[in-house]
């Protein structure tokens, strides 16, 4: 269509007049394609310019800047602390992942070394109320976006080890004195040429402690090797954290807002007890009635209204229907950037049968583990070298094996057991247990795994308890093969 042209390659060419001429049309061809290929979604119109007023090409860390983050700390946790529901879903996702705490299993070729490890391990776990802490940093992971953990020497500890770990908010990791401006450094954390964090600057007090009040320009400079930093990185190059319920925060305040509304117009309808009211135009017949009177009724007795008016009852009319569909989805909507399901978020599952119920449990559980990974990764595999560290020198306590191993810099091999999710039909989960044992598609560790327990240490105990009942002349019997629950009976189809 444009004729053809030959280049110096050989391929065949227009006529040299017509390129220019030839070249435009193609150029306006290429855009024209070009903006008919575009997206919908980019393109701005006058019905969706103040939806997207809001967006911007700011980078993770610029998006997160102190003040935007400061600002989203202090909303999420006022409605956790005024919003029980708010409360409720924080307190849960931080039970549901720490449990009781984790438990610590080594693996190397040394059982008796192992059971001593852990067992001290434990303690000293026990010592310092690790899993409260953990607690405490995963409901502040969802309410601030991150916390720190210092670790410090604790003499008055009752274990060999006095290594322990403070926890420090997100307000108090900052660096006061911005000028000279190190290009290096994010908001209280200072990072290396290969972007690994170096230092923490953590202000000798709290900015909002009313006891001590603001100190300035006071801060320590912490070494990374002493400081836990837990948060999510949702974009490449994020250094800082923003609470977990960010994308919530205006649903609870609706949520509060419609509540309030609902109970104010309830209120409202059960202070008036009737109106009066005529038919009678403006100047009609009618006795005249001071507006806005109210009128003692007496219980149980005859009442009789002016000449040409009425009396009509006040209808209540809140809560409307819909009042607790919409809880139940604003809910939803809610709980859904934890991955948690509605519910366990409103505590109720009254609208469930035991299929759903289920199904939607298992999403949960996946994020549950995934979470548990995750602070196994950030926090307890750092907290474990940090005290074999401290172990390697105390007496006796590491045997000669591991004290070898940790001089080199290296770890053993481990790994932590957490709660185990209880099944609704416990018979109906150990049939299949025994099923999938007896067609070797799993294992005893694995079995006793997704409880949260050691196998070993289970099999050790149960092998005294049988020898015990042998010795005491009590019969060791063994359990029937477990049937099936009948699906009519678990109510697996029926509401």
């Amino acid at each position: 269509m444009l004729g053809l042209f030959k280049s110096r390659s050989g391929a065949p060419s227009a006529p040299r007049g017509r390129s220019a001429h030839k070249g435009g049309l193609l150029r306006r061809l290429v855009v024209g394609t070009a903006l008919r290929a575009g997206f919908d979604s980019a393109v701005t119109n006058d019905h969706n310019r103040k939806h997207w007023a809001g967006a911007d090409g700011l980078s993770a860390d610029a998006a997160a800047s102190p003040e935007v983050r400061r600002t989203l700390r202090n909303r999420a946790r006022y409605e956790a602390a005024n919003n029980s529901y708010a409360k409720g879903i924080v307190l849960t996702l931080a039970n549901d992942v720490v449990g009781t705490g984790p438990r610590l299993q080594l693996l190397t070729d040394d059982d008796g070394g192992n059971e001593r490890i852990e067992q001290a391990f434990m303690a000293w776990a026990k010592a310092i109320g690790l899993p409260e802490k953990l607690r405490t940093m995963r409901a502040s992971r969802a309410t601030d976006g991150e916390v720190f953990g210092v670790l410090v020497s604790n003499p008055r500890l009752p274990t060999p080890v006095k290594l322990d770990i403070r926890l420090v908010e997100a307000d108090q990791v900052t660096t006061p004195d911005l000028w000279p401006v190190d290009e290096s450094a994010v908001d209280g954390i200072v990072f290396d040429e290969a972007g690994n964090p170096s230092e923490y600057h953590i202000l000798k007090g709290h900015p909002g402690d009313t006891r001590s009040g603001y100190l300035g320009l006071e801060y320590d400079r912490v070494p990374a090797e002493s400081v836990i930093h837990y948060f999510r990185s949702d974009r490449p190059g994020q250094s800082r954290g923003v609470p977990d319920i960010t994308p919530a925060l205006p649903l609870f305040a609706q949520l509060r807002r419609f509540t309030l509304a609902v109970l104010g117009a309830a209120e409202t309808a059960a202070d008036f007890a009737g109106i009066l009211y005529t038919d009678a135009p403006a100047n009609g017949e009618a006795e005249a009635v001071e507006p806005m009177d109210a009128i003692e009724l007496e219980a149980r007795s005859l009442l009789t209204m002016p000449g040409g008016w009425k009396m009509a009852q006040v209808q209540a009319e809140q809560p409307a229907t819909t009042y607790a569909e919409f809880k139940r989805e604003i809910l939803n909507e809610i709980a859904r950037c934890l991955n948690m399901p509605f519910n366990v978020a409103a505590c109720n599952s009254s609208g469930y049968n035991y299929a759903s119920g289920r199904l939607d449990h298992q999403t949960y559980f996946k994020s549950i583990r995934v979470e548990q990974e995750h602070l196994a990764c950030v926090v307890l595999d750092r907290l474990l070298h940090a005290w074999l560290r401290e172990a390697v020198l105390v007496t006796d306590l590491l045997p000669l094996r591991l004290r070898t191993l940790i001089a080199t810099g290296q770890s053993p091999p481990r790994q932590w057991f957490w709660d185990g999710n209880e099944h609704v039909d416990p018979a109906k989960e150990a049939t299949a247990q025994a099923t999938r044992l007896t067609s070797n598609t799993t294992t005893l560790a694995a079995e006793f795994a997704k409880q949260g327990r050691d196998w070993e240490s289970e099999l050790r105990q149960r092998a005294k308890e049988v020898a015990l009942m042998k010795e005491l002349g009590l019969v060791v019997e063994q359990a029937n093969p477990l049937q099936p629950t009948p699906a009519g009976e678990e109510g697996d189809d029926a509401e």
